[in-house]
């Protein structure tokens, strides 16, 4: 995964939002080009300016635009505003309109909101003076268009959508405007998806393509369908995204639009990318780059490939691209894109160790310069805390700290925190080499409260994040954890340790953060809220459980434990991150080799000594019966269930009903004693090929569901022909059920695209499968109180593969669910379950309920692999 880039380039977004309008977008006041879409315009020399006093406005204006996609934002707002003032003088209301919306797009791409705020406000007003006409009509909806995009910009989703929606109404009475209402639909979608109304922004998005379908071939249809395949691989849909980007791809070839064929080629290099597909996404990028005239687009494309390169270490390739960049890269005019591109550029050299830093440190002092000389404040923080990072690389502290404060002075400036939190981040790191942990502290929690306020707009409409997650948001909570776990003195091994007790409740709760931020960065949205704190529960519902979170840092594995009504206790096994993941790794291997118990219980007794040997007193003399585990994602891919005590040869099932879940909040948790039972069931026994896959018959499906309707009598059941999506659904919504059971095969991987469950003719894919459970478009789910994957399987090699099960668990908004990390294809499912649903039946709660059918296996002289696979996620109760 790379490392973030600062201004990503090809998919022509920003950290904190997607550039919804290009300049096409910029007003004239000729109607005809309303509907218009300018090819990539020849860039003006930024100290080019107006000389003549006597420049007639109309001029001005299209001056201005042509500033604006060079990226010279100072000189076009300074025509823009030339060209206000002229039609002021001269009573030319409307077009003084035009100019406005105009500049408040300039002020936008700068990161001056109050001044876009303030000049669109004033010509809409405008606009509400001008005699009524289907003209005038078109300038209001584009200047509600601006308006919405720059509510978007800042946060404010809802005001966008409901200004979208007025200049979408009156696009459908005019008619005849199908590109600006696309472009509208499309907005309204983005913003319905950082809303969390993910199924009304799936009808938007399936109502465009439906427009786009039934227009003739052209330029419009081809910009159309790239910007819905844009949005779709923002939103995760990687699949559909490449589908809708080669129709584009397709007609712009057909229609010979060479400069469309190099920007949608672009397109599909980005969707490639997010789906780590790195021979395709170079592939894209190199046929891009052929395929445009254009210099700068031709530098973007090559400095995509340069990432992808240096982020696989093939240095010797890299190494001749960069050579051909250096080339060229000076040779550009100064503007935004330049300044933007030697950033980036300098971003990708730093990777590479040979590289020359005092060329890279020139490189960014230029991009610096030319930032300040354009009054580009976002670009101008970039540059200098790019530069700031490069003088940490070579340990030059003191320049290193004033440059990254002055980044951060300025991205604060301009509220700018999706750029802000980059430099608290690196503040803090410098702060933590020189020994200044309070301080580091301080500015690592100012990072992570910058992040959760961009929560919902970094997870929905921000490829580059997503692209790089694990490399530019992952670290940034870790290493705070990491500090806040720190002790004046270590204590000896396996003791508890006398941290401030308020820290170890902070780092807990970075932790908790950070998972829901991996769950939404795994769909691409914002997750169900969950309601109620475990914590509660342990203290005043369930003083048998204990909860136990694990953390594995560079160099220790550390344990949070929370007892009912006792503050939290932090234990500390000095180890290697390395060895941890190792020994995970093997045991995961092991547990699905009935050949391997020795090796398996060596490396599970190394893991239980690791994580449950040091709590061992604590929770005995508290009377724990029950472990509520919130795991790291390498870890949920083994069952807590198979740890081993040597030394009283059990495993830890024989001591504790054992539960997971993704974070510190469940979904209304309730006893399922006190739900009345009643199934849904649904399974497939034949062999099926379904998407050119060949799954296996599952020989005992049909008596795992008789048994479960023995237990349940009051069931329904949908076998094989009639277990499909329709079915399904038709089931749930015609009344509740508080089971479902489904009986199938399904993976769950780290690409949401690769996590499914099968019906008869159709994969659900984990989208689908939540749209499936839920009962309207709101985030409110059924009344399900538990839900059964049994067949299904976490994806092996994938050692984040236990993401889709959490995100499955957790988009589902069941409150419980229980799931097998590999398919038994064996009778011993049908007789756990069997047990399983008695012991439902007789009151049992559910994970003691699982317990008892895992032991009694156990007793029968089962090996784990038969009973262990099964673990229950969410509400115990």
């Amino acid at each position: 995964m790379q490392k973030f880039q600062p201004l990503q380039l090809l998919a022509k977004s920003t950290t904190k939002k997607v550039i919804l309008f290009t300049l096409s977008c910029l007003l004239t006041i000729t109607p005809s080009t309303f509907a218009k879409q300018p090819q990539n315009s020849p860039f003006l020399n930024s100290t080019q300016t107006i000389k003549s006093a006597t420049t007639k406005p109309e001029k001005l204006l299209e001056q201005g635009k042509a500033q604006y996609l060079a990226g010279n934002l100072k000189q076009a707002i300074a025509i823009l505003l030339q060209a206000a003032n002229r039609y002021k003088a001269s009573n030319q209301t409307q077009q003084q309109a035009i100019a406005l919306i105009n500049l408040s797009l300039a002020y936008q791409q700068l990161g001056s909101w109050q001044q876009a705020d303030a000049v669109i406000k004033e010509s809409l007003y405008l606009l509400t003076k001008v005699e009524k006409s289907e003209i005038n009509s078109r300038i209001v909806a584009q200047a509600l268009d601006v308006q919405g995009r720059m509510q978007f910009m800042r946060g404010q989703a809802e005001n966008a959508l409901i200004t979208w929606k007025q200049a979408g109404e009156i696009y459908q009475k005019l008619g005849g405007l199908d590109a600006a209402l696309i472009r509208n639909r499309i907005n309204s979608a983005q913003a319905l998806q950082a809303l969390g109304r993910f199924l009304q922004s799936k009808k938007t998005l399936i109502e465009v393509k439906e427009k786009l379908a039934k227009q003739e071939d052209s330029r419009l249809k081809v910009v159309g369908l790239r910007k819905l395949g844009n949005v779709l691989q923002i939103v995760g849909d990687l699949k559909e995204s490449e589908e809708i980007l080669q129709q584009s791809l397709a007609i712009a070839k057909s229609s010979s639009l060479e400069n469309e064929v190099s920007q949608t080629l672009f397109s599909l290099g980005n969707t490639a990318r997010t789906g780590e597909n790195i021979q395709a996404a170079l592939k894209y990028y190199q046929q891009a780059q052929a395929a445009t005239t254009q210099p700068v687009t031709r530098l973007q494309a090559q400095l995509n490939q340069l990432r992808l390169l240096v982020d696989n270490q093939k240095f010797s390739d890299a190494s001749k691209l960069s050579a051909e960049i250096k080339s060229t890269i000076n040779k550009l005019p100064a503007s935004r894109i330049v300044v933007n591109t030697k950033i980036n550029f300098a971003r990708s050299l730093m990777k590479d160790k040979s590289e020359n830093t005092e060329y890279i440190a020139k490189l960014l002092a230029n991009a610096l310069q030319q930032a300040q000389q354009l009054q580009d404040k976002r670009a101008e923080s970039y540059a200098s805390g790019t530069l700031g990072e490069l003088y940490e690389k070579t340990r030059q502290f003191n320049d290193a700290q004033n440059l990254t404060k002055k980044a951060l002075f300025t991205a604060q400036s301009i509220n700018a925190p999706e750029i802000a939190y980059l430099w608290k981040w690196q503040i803090g790191r410098l702060y933590k080499q020189q020994g200044n942990i309070e301080q580091a502290i301080s500015y690592y929690s100012g990072a992570v409260e910058s992040l959760e306020s961009l929560r919902e707009n970094l997870v929905v409409v921000n490829p580059d994040i997503q692209f790089s997650f694990r490399e530019s948001v992952e670290p940034v909570y870790r290493q705070l954890v990491e500090l806040l776990l720190q002790t004046p003195d270590e204590v000896a091994l396996n003791k508890s340790l006398k941290i401030n007790s308020a820290r170890i409740k902070q780092a807990r709760q970075v932790l908790e953060s950070l998972q829901v931020a991996e769950l939404e960065n795994f769909f691409r949205s914002s997750c169900l809220t969950p309601v109620e704190q475990i914590d509660f529960l342990v203290d005043k519902k369930d003083q048998t459980a204990a909860v136990v979170y694990a953390i594995i840092l560079p160099e220790s594995l550390n344990v949070i434990l929370k007892l009912p009504n006792q503050n939290l206790r932090v234990y500390k096994t000095p180890i290697a991150q390395t060895k941890v993941q190792t020994t995970v790794e093997q045991l995961r291997d092991d547990l699905r080799d009935v050949t391997r118990k020795k090796r398996a219980r060596r490396n599970s007794s190394q893991l239980y000594n690791w994580l449950i040997k040091p709590l061992e007193t604590d929770l005995k003399n508290n009377g724990i019966t029950n472990l509520v585990f919130v795991l790291e994602s390498e870890l949920q891919n083994i069952p807590m269930s198979v740890l081993y005590d040597e030394q009283n040869d059990e495993y830890l099932l024989e001591k504790y009903a054992i539960s997971l879940t993704p974070g510190l909040q469940l979904v209304n948790p309730k006893p399922l004693k006190e739900v009345k039972l009643n199934a849904l069931t649904a399974g497939l026994a034949e062999e099926r090929t379904v998407n050119e896959i060949t799954f296996n018959p599952l020989e005992n499906v049909e008596q795992e569901l008789q048994t479960i309707q023995s237990q349940v009598p009051k069931s329904t059941e949908l076998l094989n022909d009639r277990f499909t999506k329709n079915n399904l659904q038709s089931k749930l919504k015609s009344s509740p059920f508080s089971v479902v059971h489904l009986a199938t095969h399904g993976k769950f991987s780290s690409n949401p695209d690769e996590t499914f469950i099968l019906t008869w003719n159709k994969l659900l894919n984990v989208k689908e499968f939540d749209q499936l459970l839920r009962t309207s478009d709101s985030n409110t789910s059924t009344d399900i109180e538990l839900l059964v994957l049994s067949a299904c399987e976490t994806a092996q090699g994938d050692k984040r593969a236990a993401l889709g099960l959490a995100g499955i668990a957790v988009q589902a908004g069941a409150r419980s669910t229980l799931a097998t990390l590999w398919a038994v294809d064996d009778e011993s499912t049908a007789e756990l379950m069997s047990i399983f649903y008695s012991q439902l039946k007789a009151g049992t709660d559910k994970a003691e309920a699982l317990q008892y059918a895992q032991k009694q296996l156990l007793a029968q002289g089962r090996e784990p692999y038969f009973w262990a696979p099964y673990v229950l996620l969410g509400n115990w109760l």
